[in-house]
């Protein structure tokens, strides 16, 4: 797993009104370390760095510069301004090199379903993401899932999933992460009922009047 190091410093002034205004404006995101046993630490990075994080893919290993020294951690959420979508806040958790840990890495589809493009059938990417164990080095940016074999009758599952090694998927294997389906058929447009001829039933109507006028003038 690659590792990204970045300088951070300690904010002295957490909490205080219009500090965290102050340090976006220069470009520096409030930040909080936790976890692993120690308490939780007020920080900021620069945006720059955020940026760098971000590039290098999910779950890198940042390995945090302080004054009072080195903190391994990975990115477990950044918060985002929600007219700006500029970062505001980002949340660090540390971890031991040599202690596994939980996180989540997303799923990528690879190969072309031969199945889906010989009859036109759908390919449902059904589970995006899961959640694995491994340590810290071993984090996968992301779990590849063949898709070339799919067809009605075989579907891929969490089990199926061939794994790094190291690498864990939690949870339950008989989930499907991908299958395919196939398009509905449309149903036929329901034929019209024939429309009545407009000249003829105000005639018949007409018709029908004049007789019964007739009969009562004849019993009279």
């Amino acid at each position: 797993m690659e590792k990204i190091k970045v300088e951070a410093q300690a904010r002295q002034k957490a909490g205080v009104r219009g500090e965290l205004s102050k340090l976006r404006a220069m470009k520096q995101i409030p930040a909080v370390i936790y976890g692993a046993g120690k308490e939780p630490a007020s920080i900021t990075v620069s945006e720059k760095d955020l940026i760098a994080i971000q590039k290098a893919g999910g779950n890198v290993i940042v390995e945090i510069n302080l004054p009072t020294g080195k903190e391994q951690a990975i990115i477990k959420e950044v918060q985002y301004h929600v007219v700006k979508d500029t970062p505001i806040h980002i949340d660090f958790q540390r971890v031991s090199m040599d202690h596994a840990i939980e996180t989540v890495v997303p799923v990528v589809l690879t190969g072309e379903c031969a199945f889906a493009k010989a009859n036109g059938a759908i390919v449902d990417h059904v589970l995006r993401e899961v959640t694995i164990k491994c340590l810290p080095a071993d984090i996968p940016h992301h779990i590849e899932v063949d898709v070339t074999n799919v067809t009605l009758e075989n579907h891929i599952t969490v089990a199926d999933i061939k794994t790094p090694k190291g690498v864990t998927i939690l949870g339950e294997g008989d989930r499907t992460v991908v299958h395919v389906l196939m398009p509905k058929d449309e149903p036929a447009p329901t034929p019209a009922a024939p429309a009545a001829d407009a000249a003829t039933q105000p005639e018949l109507s007409a018709t029908k009047g004049k007789k019964e006028e007739e009969g009562e003038a004849a019993k009279k």
